[in-house]
Protein backbone atom coordinates (compact mmCIF):
# COMPACT_ATOMS: atom_id res chain seq x y z
CA UNK A 1 0.00 0.00 0.00
CA UNK A 2 1.48 3.37 -1.03
CA UNK A 3 1.71 6.30 1.39
CA UNK A 4 -1.28 8.23 -0.08
CA UNK A 5 -3.62 5.24 0.29
CA UNK A 6 -2.42 4.55 3.83
CA UNK A 7 -3.04 8.19 4.77
CA UNK A 8 -6.60 8.09 3.34
CA UNK A 9 -7.39 4.90 5.34
CA UNK A 10 -6.10 6.55 8.53
CA UNK A 11 -8.30 9.62 7.97
CA UNK A 12 -11.38 7.45 7.37
CA UNK A 13 -10.84 5.47 10.57
CA UNK A 14 -10.20 8.50 12.75
CA UNK A 15 -13.21 10.32 11.25
CA UNK A 16 -15.46 7.39 12.20
CA UNK A 17 -14.13 7.48 15.76
CA UNK A 18 -14.88 11.21 16.10
CA UNK A 19 -18.37 10.74 14.62
CA UNK A 20 -19.20 7.92 17.05
CA UNK A 21 -17.90 10.01 19.96
CA UNK A 22 -20.14 12.89 18.88
CA UNK A 23 -23.23 10.70 19.08
CA UNK A 24 -22.77 10.23 22.81
CA UNK A 25 -24.83 13.34 23.52
CA UNK A 26 -24.59 16.38 25.72
CA UNK A 27 -22.64 16.10 28.95
CA UNK A 28 -20.03 13.64 27.73
CA UNK A 29 -16.70 15.28 28.47
CA UNK A 30 -14.27 14.17 25.79
CA UNK A 31 -10.53 14.72 25.99
CA UNK A 32 -9.19 17.01 23.29
CA UNK A 33 -5.77 16.98 21.68
CA UNK A 34 -2.97 17.52 24.21
CA UNK A 35 -1.00 20.00 22.10
CA UNK A 36 -1.56 23.76 21.73
CA UNK A 37 -4.59 23.80 24.01
CA UNK A 38 -6.08 27.22 24.72
CA UNK A 39 -9.13 26.24 26.78
CA UNK A 40 -9.76 24.07 29.82
CA UNK A 41 -13.23 23.26 28.48
CA UNK A 42 -15.01 23.71 25.18
CA UNK A 43 -18.81 23.46 24.87
CA UNK A 44 -19.38 22.48 21.28
CA UNK A 45 -22.27 23.19 18.94
CA UNK A 46 -25.11 24.02 21.32
CA UNK A 47 -28.09 26.32 20.75
CA UNK A 48 -26.73 29.27 22.69
CA UNK A 49 -29.11 31.68 24.44
CA UNK A 50 -27.06 34.59 25.74
CA UNK A 51 -29.52 35.46 28.54
CA UNK A 52 -30.36 38.87 27.11
CA UNK A 53 -33.54 37.75 25.37
CA UNK A 54 -31.93 37.35 21.94
CA UNK A 55 -32.66 34.48 19.57
CA UNK A 56 -30.48 31.39 19.91
CA UNK A 57 -27.41 30.90 17.74
CA UNK A 58 -25.30 27.78 17.21
CA UNK A 59 -21.71 28.18 18.37
CA UNK A 60 -18.92 26.91 20.59
CA UNK A 61 -17.91 28.33 23.96
CA UNK A 62 -14.32 28.20 25.18
CA UNK A 63 -13.66 28.36 28.93
CA UNK A 64 -10.32 28.98 30.63
CA UNK A 65 -10.12 29.04 34.41
CA UNK A 66 -13.38 30.43 35.77
CA UNK A 67 -14.32 32.53 32.75
CA UNK A 68 -15.60 32.44 29.19
CA UNK A 69 -12.74 33.29 26.82
CA UNK A 70 -14.31 32.73 23.41
CA UNK A 71 -17.72 32.36 21.79
CA UNK A 72 -17.27 31.18 18.22
CA UNK A 73 -15.97 28.25 16.23
CA UNK A 74 -13.22 26.47 18.15
CA UNK A 75 -11.10 23.62 16.72
CA UNK A 76 -11.43 20.34 18.57
CA UNK A 77 -7.74 20.36 19.46
CA UNK A 78 -8.00 23.63 21.39
CA UNK A 79 -9.79 22.24 24.44
CA UNK A 80 -8.49 19.97 27.20
CA UNK A 81 -12.07 18.70 27.61
CA UNK A 82 -15.07 18.88 25.29
CA UNK A 83 -18.80 18.85 26.04
CA UNK A 84 -20.86 17.94 22.99
CA UNK A 85 -23.95 20.16 23.26
CA UNK A 86 -25.37 19.62 19.78
CA UNK A 87 -29.19 19.80 19.74
CA UNK A 88 -29.16 21.06 23.34
CA UNK A 89 -29.80 24.48 24.87
CA UNK A 90 -26.81 26.30 26.34
CA UNK A 91 -27.84 29.06 28.75
CA UNK A 92 -26.34 31.15 31.54
CA UNK A 93 -26.73 29.35 34.85
CA UNK A 94 -30.04 30.04 36.56
CA UNK A 95 -30.17 32.55 39.39
CA UNK A 96 -32.60 31.55 42.15
CA UNK A 97 -34.00 34.96 43.08
CA UNK A 98 -35.53 33.81 46.37
CA UNK A 99 -34.07 30.99 48.44
CA UNK A 100 -33.56 29.84 52.01
CA UNK A 101 -30.42 27.75 51.64
CA UNK A 102 -27.86 28.49 54.37
CA UNK A 103 -26.79 26.02 57.11
CA UNK A 104 -27.83 23.16 54.80
CA UNK A 105 -24.67 23.88 52.80
CA UNK A 106 -22.66 23.00 55.90
CA UNK A 107 -24.51 19.67 56.06
CA UNK A 108 -24.19 18.87 52.36
CA UNK A 109 -22.18 21.37 50.27
CA UNK A 110 -23.09 19.59 47.01
CA UNK A 111 -26.46 21.46 46.96
CA UNK A 112 -27.93 18.51 45.06
CA UNK A 113 -31.57 19.53 44.62
CA UNK A 114 -30.62 22.99 43.37
CA UNK A 115 -27.58 22.42 41.18
CA UNK A 116 -29.45 19.63 39.37
CA UNK A 117 -32.11 22.19 38.41
CA UNK A 118 -29.46 24.27 36.68
CA UNK A 119 -29.23 26.78 39.51
CA UNK A 120 -25.71 28.19 39.76
CA UNK A 121 -26.43 31.08 42.16
CA UNK A 122 -28.83 31.35 45.11
CA UNK A 123 -30.10 34.52 46.76
CA UNK A 124 -30.74 33.59 50.38
CA UNK A 125 -31.45 35.28 53.72
CA UNK A 126 -35.04 36.04 52.74
CA UNK A 127 -38.31 36.61 54.64
CA UNK A 128 -36.59 38.45 57.48
CA UNK A 129 -34.48 35.45 58.47
CA UNK A 130 -30.75 34.83 58.12
CA UNK A 131 -28.28 32.64 60.05
CA UNK A 132 -26.68 35.80 61.45
CA UNK A 133 -26.44 37.82 63.61
CA UNK A 134 -27.15 35.34 66.40
CA UNK A 135 -28.77 37.06 69.39
CA UNK A 136 -27.56 36.24 72.90
CA UNK A 137 -31.16 35.53 73.89
CA UNK A 138 -31.46 32.59 71.49
CA UNK A 139 -27.85 31.46 71.13
CA UNK A 140 -28.22 28.43 73.36
CA UNK A 141 -31.54 27.42 71.77
CA UNK A 142 -30.06 27.77 68.27
CA UNK A 143 -26.90 25.90 69.29
CA UNK A 144 -28.91 22.93 70.57
CA UNK A 145 -31.26 22.97 67.59
CA UNK A 146 -28.44 22.86 65.01
CA UNK A 147 -26.60 20.17 66.95
CA UNK A 148 -29.71 18.01 67.30
CA UNK A 149 -30.87 18.39 63.71
CA UNK A 150 -27.62 18.47 61.75
CA UNK A 151 -24.73 17.79 64.13
CA UNK A 152 -23.43 21.30 63.33
CA UNK A 153 -21.61 23.36 65.92
CA UNK A 154 -22.76 26.97 66.07
CA UNK A 155 -19.39 28.73 66.15
CA UNK A 156 -20.31 31.96 64.37
CA UNK A 157 -22.19 35.04 65.49
CA UNK A 158 -22.08 37.34 62.47
CA UNK A 159 -22.04 37.34 58.66
CA UNK A 160 -18.24 37.23 58.51
CA UNK A 161 -18.15 34.11 60.66
CA UNK A 162 -20.82 32.38 58.60
CA UNK A 163 -19.07 33.21 55.33
CA UNK A 164 -15.85 31.78 56.78
CA UNK A 165 -17.60 28.49 57.62
CA UNK A 166 -18.99 28.23 54.08
CA UNK A 167 -15.64 29.01 52.50
CA UNK A 168 -13.90 26.44 54.67
CA UNK A 169 -16.50 23.78 53.79
CA UNK A 170 -16.64 24.55 50.06
CA UNK A 171 -19.90 24.87 48.11
CA UNK A 172 -21.12 23.62 44.72
CA UNK A 173 -22.91 26.83 43.72
CA UNK A 174 -22.60 30.55 44.28
CA UNK A 175 -24.14 31.85 47.50
CA UNK A 176 -25.42 35.34 48.25
CA UNK A 177 -27.60 36.54 51.08
CA UNK A 178 -29.64 39.30 52.63
CA UNK A 179 -29.62 40.00 56.35
CA UNK A 180 -32.99 39.42 58.00
CA UNK A 181 -34.88 42.30 59.58
CA UNK A 182 -36.58 39.89 62.00
CA UNK A 183 -33.19 38.55 63.11
CA UNK A 184 -31.79 42.06 63.51
CA UNK A 185 -34.81 43.15 65.54
CA UNK A 186 -34.48 40.12 67.78
CA UNK A 187 -30.77 40.76 68.29
CA UNK A 188 -31.34 44.42 69.15
CA UNK A 189 -34.46 44.30 71.34
CA UNK A 190 -35.74 40.77 71.82
CA UNK A 191 -38.83 39.14 70.39
CA UNK A 192 -41.76 41.08 71.78
CA UNK A 193 -44.41 43.29 70.19
CA UNK A 194 -43.41 46.85 71.10
CA UNK A 195 -41.73 49.81 69.42
CA UNK A 196 -37.95 50.02 69.74
CA UNK A 197 -36.35 52.42 72.18
CA UNK A 198 -33.88 54.97 70.86
CA UNK A 199 -30.76 52.92 71.60
CA UNK A 200 -32.40 49.79 70.21
CA UNK A 201 -33.22 51.48 66.92
CA UNK A 202 -29.68 52.82 66.67
CA UNK A 203 -28.35 49.28 67.23
CA UNK A 204 -30.61 47.96 64.45
CA UNK A 205 -29.35 50.68 62.12
CA UNK A 206 -25.77 49.80 62.98
CA UNK A 207 -26.41 46.09 62.34
CA UNK A 208 -27.97 46.81 58.93
CA UNK A 209 -24.98 48.92 57.92
CA UNK A 210 -22.45 46.45 59.30
CA UNK A 211 -23.95 43.45 57.52
CA UNK A 212 -24.24 45.21 54.15
CA UNK A 213 -20.70 46.54 54.43
CA UNK A 214 -19.56 42.97 55.08
CA UNK A 215 -21.29 41.52 52.04
CA UNK A 216 -25.06 41.22 52.53
CA UNK A 217 -27.12 42.24 49.50
CA UNK A 218 -29.38 44.31 51.68
CA UNK A 219 -32.24 43.90 54.14
CA UNK A 220 -35.03 41.33 53.92
CA UNK A 221 -38.28 41.35 55.86
CA UNK A 222 -40.89 38.75 56.71
CA UNK A 223 -43.72 40.99 57.84
CA UNK A 224 -46.12 38.08 58.33
CA UNK A 225 -43.75 36.47 60.83
CA UNK A 226 -42.78 37.32 64.38
CA UNK A 227 -40.77 39.25 65.42
CA UNK A 228 -40.39 41.18 62.14
CA UNK A 229 -44.15 41.64 61.96
CA UNK A 230 -44.05 43.77 65.12
CA UNK A 231 -42.26 46.55 63.26
CA UNK A 232 -44.46 49.43 62.10
CA UNK A 233 -43.85 50.93 58.62
CA UNK A 234 -41.88 53.87 60.03
CA UNK A 235 -39.38 51.47 61.59
CA UNK A 236 -38.91 49.67 58.25
CA UNK A 237 -38.41 53.03 56.51
CA UNK A 238 -35.59 53.95 58.90
CA UNK A 239 -33.78 50.65 58.30
CA UNK A 240 -34.33 50.76 54.53
CA UNK A 241 -32.85 54.26 54.43
CA UNK A 242 -29.69 52.89 56.04
CA UNK A 243 -29.67 49.97 53.61
CA UNK A 244 -30.11 52.27 50.60
CA UNK A 245 -27.37 54.62 51.80
CA UNK A 246 -25.03 51.63 51.88
CA UNK A 247 -25.96 50.40 48.41
CA UNK A 248 -28.27 47.64 49.61
CA UNK A 249 -31.73 46.57 48.47
CA UNK A 250 -34.92 45.55 50.24
CA UNK A 251 -36.50 42.11 49.73
CA UNK A 252 -39.86 41.75 51.40
CA UNK A 253 -42.29 39.02 52.26
CA UNK A 254 -45.08 41.55 52.55
CA UNK A 255 -47.31 42.01 55.57
CA UNK A 256 -50.20 40.21 53.87
CA UNK A 257 -50.62 38.29 50.60
CA UNK A 258 -54.35 37.70 50.79
CA UNK A 259 -57.09 39.85 52.32
CA UNK A 260 -54.80 42.90 52.63
CA UNK A 261 -52.65 42.29 49.57
CA UNK A 262 -53.31 45.71 48.01
CA UNK A 263 -52.63 47.54 51.27
CA UNK A 264 -49.37 45.59 51.64
CA UNK A 265 -48.32 46.52 48.11
CA UNK A 266 -49.02 50.15 48.92
CA UNK A 267 -46.89 49.89 52.07
CA UNK A 268 -44.02 48.37 50.11
CA UNK A 269 -44.15 51.00 47.38
CA UNK A 270 -44.37 53.79 49.95
CA UNK A 271 -41.23 52.49 51.69
CA UNK A 272 -39.41 52.46 48.36
CA UNK A 273 -40.66 55.94 47.49
CA UNK A 274 -39.51 57.40 50.82
CA UNK A 275 -36.08 55.79 50.81
CA UNK A 276 -35.16 55.32 47.15
CA UNK A 277 -34.29 51.70 47.83
CA UNK A 278 -34.52 48.98 45.19
CA UNK A 279 -37.27 46.48 46.06
CA UNK A 280 -37.70 42.75 45.49
CA UNK A 281 -41.18 41.45 46.35
CA UNK A 282 -40.86 37.88 47.53
CA UNK A 283 -42.94 35.03 46.03
CA UNK A 284 -45.58 37.38 44.62
CA UNK A 285 -48.94 35.66 45.02
CA UNK A 286 -52.65 36.17 45.60
CA UNK A 287 -53.62 33.87 48.46
CA UNK A 288 -57.05 32.26 49.09
CA UNK A 289 -59.90 31.95 46.61
CA UNK A 290 -61.75 34.97 47.97
CA UNK A 291 -58.85 37.17 46.82
CA UNK A 292 -57.93 35.65 43.46
CA UNK A 293 -59.77 38.35 41.52
CA UNK A 294 -57.42 41.00 42.96
CA UNK A 295 -54.74 40.11 40.44
CA UNK A 296 -55.60 42.92 38.00
CA UNK A 297 -55.39 45.57 40.70
CA UNK A 298 -52.22 44.07 42.17
CA UNK A 299 -50.41 44.04 38.82
CA UNK A 300 -51.63 47.57 38.09
CA UNK A 301 -50.08 48.77 41.38
CA UNK A 302 -46.75 47.17 40.49
CA UNK A 303 -46.70 48.63 37.01
CA UNK A 304 -47.68 52.08 38.30
CA UNK A 305 -44.83 52.00 40.83
CA UNK A 306 -42.38 51.04 38.09
CA UNK A 307 -43.68 53.83 35.86
CA UNK A 308 -43.18 56.29 38.71
CA UNK A 309 -39.50 55.40 38.79
CA UNK A 310 -39.47 52.92 41.69
CA UNK A 311 -37.02 50.09 41.10
CA UNK A 312 -39.28 47.13 41.85
CA UNK A 313 -39.19 43.48 40.85
CA UNK A 314 -40.78 40.24 42.05
CA UNK A 315 -40.11 36.51 42.13
CA UNK A 316 -42.35 33.45 42.12
CA UNK A 317 -42.10 29.65 42.26
CA UNK A 318 -44.01 27.43 39.83
CA UNK A 319 -46.58 25.84 42.17
CA UNK A 320 -50.00 26.75 43.59
CA UNK A 321 -49.15 25.70 47.15
CA UNK A 322 -46.93 27.51 49.61
CA UNK A 323 -44.95 26.19 52.55
CA UNK A 324 -43.96 27.57 55.93
CA UNK A 325 -43.85 26.67 59.60
CA UNK A 326 -46.99 24.97 60.90
CA UNK A 327 -47.40 27.54 63.66
CA UNK A 328 -46.98 30.58 61.39
CA UNK A 329 -50.33 30.24 59.69
CA UNK A 330 -52.38 28.70 62.46
CA UNK A 331 -51.64 30.89 65.48
CA UNK A 332 -51.81 34.67 66.03
CA UNK A 333 -48.76 36.91 66.24
CA UNK A 334 -49.44 37.84 69.85
CA UNK A 335 -49.03 34.19 70.79
CA UNK A 336 -45.67 34.02 68.99
CA UNK A 337 -44.00 36.74 71.08
CA UNK A 338 -40.75 35.89 72.84
CA UNK A 339 -38.81 32.66 72.69
CA UNK A 340 -40.03 29.26 71.53
CA UNK A 341 -40.52 28.21 75.15
CA UNK A 342 -42.77 31.21 75.79
CA UNK A 343 -44.85 30.42 72.70
CA UNK A 344 -45.27 26.79 73.75
CA UNK A 345 -46.30 27.90 77.23
CA UNK A 346 -49.15 29.91 75.70
CA UNK A 347 -50.27 26.88 73.71
CA UNK A 348 -50.45 24.91 76.96
CA UNK A 349 -52.30 27.65 78.89
CA UNK A 350 -56.00 26.61 79.26
CA UNK A 351 -56.95 30.25 79.86
CA UNK A 352 -55.84 31.13 76.31
CA UNK A 353 -57.42 28.19 74.50
CA UNK A 354 -60.65 29.93 73.53
CA UNK A 355 -58.80 32.88 71.97
CA UNK A 356 -56.44 30.52 70.11
CA UNK A 357 -59.36 28.43 68.88
CA UNK A 358 -61.11 31.54 67.60
CA UNK A 359 -58.07 32.44 65.47
CA UNK A 360 -57.74 28.85 64.28
CA UNK A 361 -61.37 28.85 63.15
CA UNK A 362 -60.82 32.00 61.08
CA UNK A 363 -57.92 30.31 59.34
CA UNK A 364 -60.11 27.33 58.49
CA UNK A 365 -62.66 29.67 56.93
CA UNK A 366 -59.96 31.16 54.68
CA UNK A 367 -58.93 27.72 53.49
CA UNK A 368 -62.30 26.06 53.23
CA UNK A 369 -61.02 22.82 54.72
CA UNK A 370 -58.06 21.43 56.65
CA UNK A 371 -57.46 18.89 53.91
CA UNK A 372 -55.65 21.72 52.10
CA UNK A 373 -52.82 21.70 54.67
CA UNK A 374 -50.21 18.91 54.57
CA UNK A 375 -47.73 18.19 57.35
CA UNK A 376 -44.43 18.27 55.46
CA UNK A 377 -41.85 17.70 58.19
CA UNK A 378 -41.49 17.02 61.89
CA UNK A 379 -38.46 16.55 64.12
CA UNK A 380 -39.27 13.50 66.23
CA UNK A 381 -39.56 9.91 65.03
CA UNK A 382 -42.74 9.54 67.07
CA UNK A 383 -44.65 11.86 64.75
CA UNK A 384 -42.96 10.91 61.49
CA UNK A 385 -46.11 9.01 60.54
CA UNK A 386 -47.91 12.32 59.99
CA UNK A 387 -45.53 13.56 57.30
CA UNK A 388 -47.35 13.73 53.99
CA UNK A 389 -50.78 13.63 55.65
CA UNK A 390 -53.26 16.47 55.89
CA UNK A 391 -54.23 18.14 59.14
CA UNK A 392 -57.68 16.63 58.66
CA UNK A 393 -56.23 13.11 58.34
CA UNK A 394 -53.99 13.61 61.37
CA UNK A 395 -56.92 14.75 63.48
CA UNK A 396 -59.00 11.75 62.41
CA UNK A 397 -56.19 9.30 63.19
CA UNK A 398 -55.65 10.72 66.68
CA UNK A 399 -59.31 11.16 67.55
CA UNK A 400 -58.81 14.88 68.16
CA UNK A 401 -60.29 17.91 66.50
CA UNK A 402 -57.99 19.83 64.11
CA UNK A 403 -57.07 22.48 66.69
CA UNK A 404 -56.05 19.93 69.29
CA UNK A 405 -54.07 17.93 66.75
CA UNK A 406 -52.05 20.92 65.53
CA UNK A 407 -51.55 22.36 69.01
CA UNK A 408 -50.36 19.08 70.51
CA UNK A 409 -48.12 18.36 67.54
CA UNK A 410 -46.39 21.73 67.87
CA UNK A 411 -45.89 21.22 71.61
CA UNK A 412 -44.39 17.75 71.08
CA UNK A 413 -42.19 19.00 68.23
CA UNK A 414 -41.17 22.20 70.08
CA UNK A 415 -42.48 24.21 67.11
CA UNK A 416 -40.25 22.28 64.68
CA UNK A 417 -42.94 21.27 62.21
CA UNK A 418 -43.59 22.54 58.68
CA UNK A 419 -46.60 22.50 56.39
CA UNK A 420 -47.63 22.79 52.74
CA UNK A 421 -50.73 24.88 52.11
CA UNK A 422 -52.81 25.01 48.92
CA UNK A 423 -54.09 28.56 48.46
CA UNK A 424 -53.31 29.88 44.95
CA UNK A 425 -54.90 29.52 41.51
CA UNK A 426 -53.28 28.03 38.41
CA UNK A 427 -54.64 30.81 36.19
CA UNK A 428 -53.04 33.51 38.33
CA UNK A 429 -49.80 31.54 38.59
CA UNK A 430 -49.36 31.45 34.81
CA UNK A 431 -50.10 35.13 34.49
CA UNK A 432 -47.62 36.01 37.25
CA UNK A 433 -44.82 33.82 35.85
CA UNK A 434 -45.25 35.40 32.41
CA UNK A 435 -45.13 39.00 33.63
CA UNK A 436 -41.93 40.89 32.74
CA UNK A 437 -41.55 42.16 36.32
CA UNK A 438 -41.42 38.64 37.78
CA UNK A 439 -38.44 36.31 37.99
CA UNK A 440 -38.14 32.78 39.34
CA UNK A 441 -37.24 31.67 42.86
CA UNK A 442 -37.56 28.30 44.58
CA UNK A 443 -38.44 29.65 48.03
CA UNK A 444 -36.92 26.39 49.27
CA UNK A 445 -33.59 25.04 50.44
CA UNK A 446 -30.94 22.86 48.86
CA UNK A 447 -31.68 19.23 49.78
CA UNK A 448 -30.78 15.70 48.73
CA UNK A 449 -32.65 12.38 48.67
CA UNK A 450 -30.08 10.97 51.10
CA UNK A 451 -28.60 11.88 54.47
CA UNK A 452 -29.86 14.47 56.92
CA UNK A 453 -31.34 16.67 54.17
CA UNK A 454 -33.42 13.82 52.77
CA UNK A 455 -35.94 13.65 55.61
CA UNK A 456 -39.60 14.58 55.53
CA UNK A 457 -41.87 15.38 52.62
CA UNK A 458 -40.93 18.96 51.81
CA UNK A 459 -42.47 21.15 49.14
CA UNK A 460 -41.30 19.83 45.73
CA UNK A 461 -40.21 23.33 44.73
CA UNK A 462 -36.78 22.63 46.25
CA UNK A 463 -36.24 20.02 43.53
CA UNK A 464 -38.39 21.15 40.62
CA UNK A 465 -39.06 24.90 40.34
CA UNK A 466 -36.88 25.78 37.35
CA UNK A 467 -37.37 22.57 35.30
CA UNK A 468 -41.12 22.88 35.92
CA UNK A 469 -41.09 26.40 34.48
CA UNK A 470 -39.16 25.22 31.42
CA UNK A 471 -41.11 22.00 30.88
CA UNK A 472 -44.67 22.64 31.98
CA UNK A 473 -45.06 26.38 31.50
CA UNK A 474 -42.77 27.09 28.53
CA UNK A 475 -42.77 23.89 26.45
CA UNK A 476 -46.31 22.69 27.25
CA UNK A 477 -48.30 25.79 28.27
CA UNK A 478 -46.28 28.20 26.07
CA UNK A 479 -46.81 31.16 28.40
CA UNK A 480 -43.67 32.82 26.97
CA UNK A 481 -40.99 32.20 24.33
CA UNK A 482 -38.04 30.31 25.80
CA UNK A 483 -35.63 33.18 25.19
CA UNK A 484 -37.76 35.54 27.28
CA UNK A 485 -38.08 33.16 30.22
CA UNK A 486 -34.34 32.45 30.18
CA UNK A 487 -33.72 36.20 30.39
CA UNK A 488 -35.96 36.32 33.49
CA UNK A 489 -33.91 33.48 35.01
CA UNK A 490 -30.47 34.92 34.25
CA UNK A 491 -29.52 38.45 33.16
CA UNK A 492 -32.42 40.26 34.84
CA UNK A 493 -31.80 38.91 38.36
CA UNK A 494 -28.04 39.31 37.83
CA UNK A 495 -28.60 42.98 37.07
CA UNK A 496 -31.12 43.48 39.89
CA UNK A 497 -28.92 41.90 42.57
CA UNK A 498 -25.71 43.46 41.24
CA UNK A 499 -23.91 40.26 40.26
CA UNK A 500 -21.02 41.43 38.12
CA UNK A 501 -20.14 39.40 35.01
CA UNK A 502 -22.86 36.83 35.61
CA UNK A 503 -26.21 36.05 34.02
CA UNK A 504 -25.03 36.63 30.44
CA UNK A 505 -22.95 34.42 28.13
CA UNK A 506 -20.27 36.74 26.86
CA UNK A 507 -16.48 36.84 26.77
CA UNK A 508 -14.78 37.56 30.13
CA UNK A 509 -17.94 36.76 32.13
CA UNK A 510 -17.80 33.98 34.72
CA UNK A 511 -18.57 30.58 33.23
CA UNK A 512 -21.83 29.77 35.04
CA UNK A 513 -23.62 27.66 32.43
CA UNK A 514 -26.44 25.13 32.18
CA UNK A 515 -26.99 22.73 29.27
CA UNK A 516 -30.41 21.13 28.97
CA UNK A 517 -32.65 19.21 26.61
CA UNK A 518 -35.50 21.52 25.68
CA UNK A 519 -37.73 18.58 24.72
CA UNK A 520 -37.19 16.59 27.92
CA UNK A 521 -36.61 19.03 30.78
CA UNK A 522 -39.28 18.58 33.45
CA UNK A 523 -39.71 18.33 37.21
CA UNK A 524 -40.27 14.88 38.74
CA UNK A 525 -40.77 15.76 42.42
CA UNK A 526 -44.34 15.34 43.67
CA UNK A 527 -46.27 16.13 46.84
CA UNK A 528 -46.11 12.48 47.93
CA UNK A 529 -42.56 11.85 46.71
CA UNK A 530 -40.72 15.19 46.71
CA UNK A 531 -37.11 13.94 46.89
CA UNK A 532 -36.76 13.32 43.14
CA UNK A 533 -34.34 15.07 40.81
CA UNK A 534 -35.65 16.61 37.58
CA UNK A 535 -34.96 15.30 34.09
CA UNK A 536 -33.31 17.01 31.14
CA UNK A 537 -30.65 19.07 32.96
CA UNK A 538 -27.57 17.45 31.51
CA UNK A 539 -24.57 19.61 32.41
CA UNK A 540 -24.06 22.42 34.91
CA UNK A 541 -20.87 24.48 35.09
CA UNK A 542 -20.07 26.83 37.98
CA UNK A 543 -17.13 29.22 37.68
CA UNK A 544 -15.70 27.08 34.89
CA UNK A 545 -15.91 23.80 36.81
CA UNK A 546 -18.22 20.98 35.71
CA UNK A 547 -20.54 20.15 38.62
CA UNK A 548 -23.21 18.14 36.77
CA UNK A 549 -21.99 15.87 33.97
CA UNK A 550 -24.33 13.48 32.14
CA UNK A 551 -26.88 14.30 34.84
CA UNK A 552 -24.57 13.21 37.68
CA UNK A 553 -22.80 15.25 40.35
CA UNK A 554 -19.00 15.37 39.98
CA UNK A 555 -18.37 16.54 43.55
CA UNK A 556 -16.91 19.83 42.31
CA UNK A 557 -17.21 22.53 45.00
CA UNK A 558 -16.16 25.57 43.01
CA UNK A 559 -18.96 27.90 44.08
CA UNK A 560 -18.18 31.34 45.45
CA UNK A 561 -19.66 33.68 48.02
CA UNK A 562 -21.08 36.65 46.14
CA UNK A 563 -20.93 39.77 48.27
CA UNK A 564 -22.74 43.03 47.59
CA UNK A 565 -20.92 44.91 44.86
CA UNK A 566 -19.65 48.34 45.97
Amino acid sequence: MNKKIARREFIKKTSRIVAVSGLAGCGLVLKGCTTKQEFDLVIRGGRVFDGLGNEAFEDDIGIFGDSIKKIGKIPHSKGKSIIDARNKVVSPGFIDAHDHTDVGLLVNPKAESHIRQGITTVVSGNCGSSPFPVADEIFEETFVSLEDAYNIELDWRDITGFFSRLKERGIALNYSTFVGQGIIRGAAMGFNDRPPKGKELELMKMLVEENIQNGALGLSSGLEYAPGSYALPDEIVVLCKVAADNGGMYATHMRDEGDFLIESLDETCDIASQTGIRVQISHFKIAYASNWDKIDEAISRLEAARDEGISIYCDRYSYIAGSTGLSSFNFPLWAKQGTTSEFLARLKDPNLESKLREHFKKREKKLGSWDKVIISSVFTEKNRKFEGKTVKQGAEETGKDEFEFVRDLLIEEKDRASMIIFMMSEKNLKRILAHPMVGVGCDGSAMAPYGLLGKGKPHPRSYGTFPRVLGKYIREEKILPLKDMLKKMTSIPARNFGFIKRGVLQVDNFADIVIFDEDKVIDKATWKNPHLYPEGIESVIVNGGVVIQNGEHTGNLGGKILRRSP
